[in-house]
């Protein structure tokens, strides 16, 4: 895709916002005319799950570090997001901590010299747990989405792995591509 343009919902979340600016979500869900907001339910470091093993290639059981979050449209929640970073990038920073960085995760990495420059996104759709159920308020028969996102550096090393699960009904995906 060197020369092919790609825009996705996603797209705003892995830019760096403004000095000033409000974080991704929060500008998008106002744009809505709604009222974004989310709670940090765990921040810090964890083994690394194999599933994000893979994604920000290293070893299962490695140390990394995950911001949990219960992303919320109006008071209500829409988004179990769980976003894991590298322990060389994130430890000892407030990625690792349980407080709201300023213009958003992907504009602090910026500033410590980490910028995405490549994204790998894999869409699933499956029945939720029961845990996930009952945070995302979802009746036993509703489904997710599972979004699955690495964004890659300039020199193709993982800076950022996230994880995410959606009610179905809840939720759109958008993905444009420029063929040529």
């Amino acid at each position: 895709m060197s020369e092919s343009a790609w825009v996705s919902t996603s797209m705003p979340y892995l830019t760096p916002r403004e000095k000033g600016r409000p974080d991704a979500w929060g500008a998008e869900a106002e744009a809505r005319g709604g009222k974004g907001s989310q709670t940090i339910v765990y921040a810090g470091a964890v083994p690394a799950p194999d599933e994000v093993a893979g994604l920000l290639d290293v070893p299962v059981g490695e140390t990394v570090v995950v911001r949990r979050r219960v992303i919320r449209l109006d008071g209500e929640p829409c988004e179990l997001t769980d976003t894991y970073y590298p322990a060389g990038i994130a430890l000892g920073t407030r990625l690792a901590e349980r407080w709201k960085i300023p213009g958003g995760a992907v504009t602090f990495l910026a500033e410590q010299g980490h910028v995405g420059t490549r994204v790998r996104e894999d869409v699933t759709a499956r029945m939720p747990g029961a845990e996930e159920r009952e945070i995302l308020d979802m009746g036993p028969d509703e489904p997710v989405i599972g979004l699955s996102r690495v964004t890659l550096d300039r020199d193709d090393h993982p800076i950022q792995a996230d994880v995410m699960v959606m009610p179905a009904h809840r939720q759109r995906l958008r993905y444009e591509l420029r063929i040529g």
